[in-house]
């Protein structure tokens, strides 16, 4: 981790003030602990932070920075017709677009999100 003011990892999902659908979401979603990847980029990405996190398939990199996503969404007043979108993801293939929107789907069912 490099930059000014570095923000601190997190070593449990309870450090984080999350709302009770997100604990349901931890728990539907068998996350017990945080993953390495989770434990640095959940925080940098709740502070607003920039940041780029390299890990492994299967490390937890999507629920990394959609976790911090949809809390950003749920703070947000209720759009307008016509409104939105709040947040936007982007990919860079096809494939990787459709499996990070299956995850979101399984994230956001709690919220009503779409």
């Amino acid at each position: 981790m490099t930059g000014e003011d570095p923000i601190r990892p997190i070593s449990s999902f309870d450090q984080l003030s999350l709302d009770k659908t997100m604990k349901l979401v931890l728990e539907k979603l068998n996350y017990k602990t945080p993953t390495p990847i989770q434990r640095q980029a959940i925080p940098i990405a709740l502070a607003g932070r920039d940041m780029i996190g390299v890990a492994q398939t299967g490390s937890g990199k999507t629920f990394a920075f959609l976790m911090p996503m949809m809390t950003h969404i749920m703070n947000q007043r209720e759009l307008s017709h016509g409104e939105g979108p709040i947040a936007l993801v982007m990919a860079p293939t096809k494939e990787l677009a459709h499996q990070i929107y299956k995850e979101a789907k399984k994230c956001g069912k709690r919220y009503k999100l779409r």
